[in-house]
């Protein structure tokens, strides 16, 4: 799915956010290598938007000669996932008022910050726990599903995802699961 244009942001209501990556000039001085808008790509009929902001493909990263720019500029130009399965990902997520994503679990750690809004993470277990901005959640491989919780106001999230080994619990394995709608989100792992 193409990216919307920047006129075209999925929560119009929210402010417009830059991505600044830095690197080195050729005497070790620090400097910004590009400088852009956020690239949305709306999902699940226009009630979720992605904004794919860094990735790293490999641990360590390597940062000589810009490599770790050159790999992420290259995984841009693939369809959009929800893991690397070899790095990280740094994503941008905007929810729409009342939108509630399925539940779902993803094969990675993620690390999430709500920016904006309030949103409940709820889980398989049956809890709920409301999240406010600046709240930080870190979820291992944890069947969840997002909730935002305003009739009127989108929300917006910033999470950091990384893969893991498969998850064993006693002597169960905990597959991925996309739940309902995931035919409405980028693959996870390709």
């Amino acid at each position: 799915m193409a990216s919307p244009s920047n006129d075209q942001l999925s929560a119009p209501s929210l402010s417009r956010q830059r991505l600044f990556i830095t690197s080195h000039s050729a005497d070790a001085k620090a400097i910004v290598h590009s400088q852009n808008d956020f690239q949305w790509h709306p999902f699940d009929n226009d009630q979720m938007a992605f904004s794919l902001l860094y990735s790293t493909s490999q641990f360590p990263p390597d940062l000589n000669n810009d490599a770790d720019i050159t790999a992420h500029e290259a995984l841009l130009q693939k369809p959009m996932r929800l893991v690397n399965e070899s790095g990280t990902f740094l994503r941008c997520v905007d929810f729409a008022p009342s939108y509630k994503c399925a539940m779902h679990r993803t094969q990675s750690l993620d690390y999430g910050i709500v920016l904006t809004g309030s949103i409940d993470m709820l889980l398989d277990s049956g809890e709920v726990h409301s999240l406010k901005a600046g709240d930080v959640v870190v979820q291992r491989a944890t069947n969840h599903q997002w909730v935002n919780t305003s009739d009127t106001d989108w929300a917006r999230m910033i999470f950091v995802l990384q893969a893991v080994e498969p998850l064993m619990v006693g002597e169960a394995t905990l597959e991925e699961d996309l739940g309902e709608g995931a035919d409405l989100l980028p693959e996870s792992q390709v």
